[in-house]
């Protein structure tokens, strides 16, 4: 009889023994996915970093060094290795800079907890450690920062400098970062101190030349050509109204069809579009406006060649077709109100220019440019020259990086060396920590601790040094408590990174460390897909 009775515990055990293995297989599963993908960026990290090509589907060509837009532009189908690239969105929303760093985290974090499972320790007792390491983490990170002065621009341009050294327009960092850094602190708000809106910086982007020509215009730049038609190109003491109303003739909303019998009514119809058309442009000028801007519209056209001509002959310059995105900026920066219907025209919703011009950037490209206005917001415009689009389109992602990173130190006024000397110091002080850990918990400590130092083994990785050397030197330096050493891809060893200039916003760090670690808490305690 004793034979016969484990059999029935025996399939019971077996069902269970099966749903613990699936739920394995799904966690493993999606861990592979999700390091795939930080794999595949992991080779952009740093300044030695290389840059990927990404072909869309339409056949559009992107090249890029940033770790936001490569996973972006990939077209990622496992629903885990999505969750990496919201992560490294996420990242770019909140610090802006250290996308790619955020995703080599988060693999590298995974790969520790999958070493974890296997020696058996419970998934969510893993990630309870992981979030309790990252708290630790930033208390380490806060300590070692140093606090930064607003006013001091050599430090500033120094960081945006570091952040424009890993992307291909590096080699004009002399030119684009102190530009950041001034843009930065035009749009400076003096009443809510820690907050930047990069909204109010206008980036334009015109092919032709190289990226040197690129200038920041404390103005504003207007992407159209003029209309033309024989109107002014260049305006002096301008006075500019923003209309979102059209200069045409009025059409019904509905399909319509007015039958003429005779001549005279078909001359009258015209009279009248005529007579309203000039009572429009007539209403403009007496405002004492001469320069139009209107705004993009879809219904009917903005402008007619009559109204244009018209507007032509009052000396009034008109561009047409702005976004509707724009309006808001323009608004702010010409320091003039919307005007939604032709009777609001009055002088105090103009905004004031000294000049108005329309200057050609090499070819057929134009752009108007607006200089000396009196009422100005806080607001500015950047024209950026590159010799083909795929740099231009680099150039403006770097520079968005450079401004993100000046905009995170007004948020966090810390400092922090670069060249993974803080991932290092993290996972040296946190080993430290561990010890006084009881359990299973030291274990994810210390996984974790590893798994941080894959940043400046990477960072040596790309440069070409031989990455455990450098590490393991690194990790000496820094249990002698030289905090501030990190790897000189430079020199090819490991130095003091404040002296070499390479220092990055503490939020930066910070946040990746952060959302990095919350990410791949949510992975693992995903144990199925249904």
């Amino acid at each position: 009889p004793v034979a016969q009775a484990p059999s029935a515990a025996k399939s019971g055990k077996d069902t269970n023994f099966k749903d613990k293995e699936k739920s394995g297989s799904v966690r493993n599963s999606n861990i592979v996915a999700a390091k795939a993908v930080a794999d595949a960026v992991r080779t952009s990290l740093g300044p030695r970093g290389m840059d990927k090509m990404i072909q869309s589907g339409n056949g559009d060509v992107t090249i890029t060094n940033d770790g936001a837009t490569i996973l972006n532009q990939m077209s990622v189908i496992h629903p885990t290795a999505k969750m990496l690239v919201e992560l490294s969105k996420a990242q770019d929303i909140e610090a802006g800079d250290g996308t790619t760093t955020v995703v080599v985290i988060a693999g590298a974090l995974l790969d520790a907890a999958q070493k974890l499972l296997v020696k058996g320790i419970h998934p969510t007792a893993i990630s309870e450690s992981f979030q309790r390491a990252a708290t630790q983490a930033e208390t380490i990170l806060q300590n070692m920062a140093t606090p930064i002065d607003l006013s001091n621009d050599e430090q500033l341009v120094k960081l945006a400098t570091t952040s424009l050294n890993s992307k291909v327009v590096s080699q004009h960092s002399w030119l684009l970062a102190p530009m950041a850094v001034n843009a930065v602190k035009k749009v400076l708000d003096e009443s809510r101190p820690d907050n930047v809106d990069l909204k109010a910086i206008k980036i334009i982007k015109k092919m032709g030349d190289t990226v040197e020509e690129s200038e920041m215009i404390e103005g504003a730049l207007i992407d159209q050509k003029t209309m033309g038609r024989g109107g002014p190109t260049r305006v002096e003491k301008a006075k500019i109204a923003l209309i979102q109303f059209q200069l045409s003739a009025p059409k019904t909303d509905m399909e319509n069809q007015v039958i003429i019998s005779d001549y005279a009514q078909m001359d009258r119809a015209l009279k009248e579009e005529r007579q309203y058309l000039l009572d429009l442009c007539k209403q403009i000028k007496k405002s004492g406006c001469n320069v139009l801007l209107i705004q993009k519209s879809i219904l009917r056209d903005a402008v007619s060649e009559l109204s244009l001509h018209f507007l032509a002959k009052m000396k009034i310059m008109v561009v047409k077709d702005i976004e509707r995105d724009d309006i808001e900026f323009y608004s702010n920066i010409l320091g003039c109100r919307p005007i939604a219907s032709a009777d609001h025209m009055v002088a105090e919703s103009l905004g004031s220019a000294d000049l108005v011009e329309e200057i050609s950037t090499g070819g057929d490209g134009k752009v108007i440019k607006v200089t000396g206005i009196q009422s100005s917001g806080p607001a500015v415009s950047i024209l950026l020259r590159g010799s083909n689009k795929l740099v231009l389109e680099e150039a403006d992602r770097s520079l968005h990086d450079a401004l993100c990173v000046i905009r995170c130190l007004v948020k966090k006024r810390f400092l922090l060396p670069g060249g993974g000397a803080p991932e290092m110091e993290v996972a040296c002080k946190l080993r430290e920590k561990a010890n006084e850990r009881g359990g299973a918990e030291q274990y994810c400590w210390r996984a974790f601790a590893d798994a941080l130092e894959l940043v400046p083994y990477t960072l040596a990785e790309n440069a070409g040094l031989s990455p455990i050397h450098t590490v393991t030197e690194l990790r000496r330096q820094h249990a002698n408590g030289h905090a501030n050493y990190g790897v000189n891809v430079r020199k090819g060893f490991v130095t003091d990174m404040k002296e070499e200039n390479v220092v990055q916003p503490l939020l930066v760090s910070h946040n990746a460390i952060k959302q990095a670690s919350e990410c791949v808490r949510s992975i693992l305690k995903i144990d199925d897909i249904v």
